[in-house]
């Protein structure tokens, strides 16, 4: 195993990869492991410190999750986050009991002592909650070093020990100086240096890709998006003419997508195979309304027809996906004891019946990261950053049966709202736009006469990873612009609302 500064043990919360990734931001390469791993594994990857994850369990449960104890034996730094602090303060001879009411949202931290893991950092500062429990009294030997207005062990320290805990959530979009935090512990408590960057990583996976697939062919599933790009782009400098590009037409894509997916390939000098496959998608998902059923046929008929593509190539022996780990985290519990929020169609292996081994390169990473990436590969600014769409595309943005016509209408007012957002210049400030068909229909007044027609949702939305994300404070000149447009050019539409929303509690997508 390769030396692996700061282990993250994760405990199922579902911010844990945030943690690895706000270190590896901060130049620490760190790795995520099940917090079941053996002392002898852990030990293997010479670490300099460990971080204990938030998870969805409490501490004192009969069925609650804990490591091998000698990870407190071992002399290195731990860092304990919401669950992680709670597992610290039962182990030490503190208690931990259920939290009168839920503190969760955002925190003022105020500091009691000065600490070298504030360093850097103001008092006062903005920290994001969610824990059910609370630390009710801290063990022997630690002391609080910060507080908030409803936790009075926002943070404690034996620094004797080297171990610090805290009950909010550093690693998230919310806690402001949160990745400040965390790289004062690998710096200051763990004397870890920055030295990991996007183009090690690079170097890293190309050299994987061609140890994995050796003299081979992959079949490479493109949709156009920064993901499958990147991918496509990684796996050429990797393995060059063994790749095969086969982009699917689903009938679920945006306006105009297949010929600009082409264009782009095109331009780049890369033969790309698309497939039209929309009657069959489209033919699948008639009728269909619950969203996880939708995901999960969508997902079995793009392996459907990259099989039956893949017949068509002698050699072909891997199936390559821009899955990230955004997918992951939200689909299975792939590290650690995490709950399932919602399946996506590139998650979770393939059947039985197809003999493919998946390559993943970006798997276990977030799509910042991928951007970054692409630029380290050379791709253009304008293909980087374009904003996420999902896998599933616009199937997951009609509430209810997916159809043609619902399709059509849902196209029309996606159009309006990137026009209005490139023509004032939020596109390139916002991290996702799109709008949502809700098929919810209500009484309007156009002209003279009543109308009864659908309502339009628009969701946009600012975030760096995509596990968190807060609502666009978009003006309301911009808001009014595009709910004028959309009631007045597409016919059939006749309300617009917008999306106050945060993730979490809600997602980014509908469905």
């Amino acid at each position: 195993m390769k030396h692996v500064p700061i282990v993250v043990l994760d405990f199922g919360s579902q911010y844990t990869q945030i943690i690895a990734r706000k270190l590896r931001e901060s130049g620490v390469y760190s790795e995520i492991v099940p917090y079941s791993e053996s002392i002898e594994d852990i030990m293997a990857r010479t670490p300099k410190g460990l971080i204990l994850s938030g998870g969805p369990a409490s501490v004192y449960a009969t069925d609650s999750y804990h490591p091998d104890s000698t990870i407190f034996d071992l002399g290195l730094p731990i860092l304990g986050i919401c669950y992680g602090m709670q597992l610290i303060a039962q182990h030490f001879g503190g208690s931990v009991v259920p939290a009168s009411s839920h503190e969760y949202g955002k925190a003022k931290l105020e500091f009691i002592d000065e600490n070298e893991i504030f360093k850097d950092t103001p008092n006062g500062q903005t920290v994001w909650m969610s824990h059910g429990d609370r630390v009710e009294s801290i063990p022997s030997g630690f002391e609080k070093i910060a507080i908030s207005e409803n936790s009075p062990f926002a943070a404690i320290a034996d620094t004797s020990k080297n171990i610090y805990a805290f009950q909010f959530h550093p690693e998230v979009y919310h806690s402001e100086y949160g990745t400040k935090l965390l790289k004062n512990f690998a710096k200051y408590i763990c004397g870890c240096e920055s030295t990991w960057n996007m183009g090690s990583f690079a170097k890293e996976q190309i050299d994987r890709v061609k140890k994995q697939v050796g003299n081979k062919k992959v079949l490479c599933a493109v949709s156009g998006g920064v993901d499958s790009s990147v991918v496509a782009t990684l796996l050429f400098e990797a393995i060059g003419n063994q790749v095969i590009p086969v982009f699917v037409d689903n009938g679920l894509l945006r306006a105009n997508e297949r010929d600009q997916v082409e264009t782009i390939f095109r331009s780049r000098g890369i033969d790309l195979i698309t497939v039209d496959a929309s009657e069959k998608f489209l033919s699948k998902l008639a009728g269909i309304t619950d969203p996880e059923t939708k995901r999960k046929i969508i997902g079995e008929t793009f392996i459907e027809v990259f099989d039956t593509e893949a017949k068509k190539h002698s050699g072909v022996e891997f199936l390559a996906q821009g899955t990230l780990y955004t997918d992951v985290i939200e689909s299975v519990s792939v590290k650690g004891p995490s709950k399932t929020i919602k399946s996506h169609h590139n998650v979770g292996g393939l059947p039985d019946w197809m003999k493919f081994e998946l390559v993943e390169p970006l798997r276990e990473i977030f799509k910042d990261e991928v951007r970054e990436l692409g630029l380290e590969l050379g791709l253009p600014r304008n293909m980087i950053n374009r904003h996420p769409f999902p896998g599933p595309g616009l199937a997951i943005r009609v509430m209810g049966d997916v159809n043609k016509p619902d399709l059509d209408l849902l196209r029309k007012a996606d159009i309006i709202l990137l026009d209005v957002l490139h023509s004032t210049g939020y596109y390139e400030k916002t991290w996702q736009a799109f709008t949502v068909l809700l098929n919810v229909k209500s009484v309007g007044v156009m002209g003279d006469n009543r109308t009864y027609d659908n309502t339009v949702c628009v969701r946009i939305v600012d975030a760096t990873d995509g596990m968190t994300a807060t609502f666009a404070h978009i003006p309301h000149e911009i808001l009014e612009t595009i709910s004028r447009r959309i009631i007045n050019e597409v016919d059939g539409i006749n309300r617009v609302v917008y999306d106050i929303s945060s993730k979490p509690p809600a997602t980014i997508e509908w469905e």
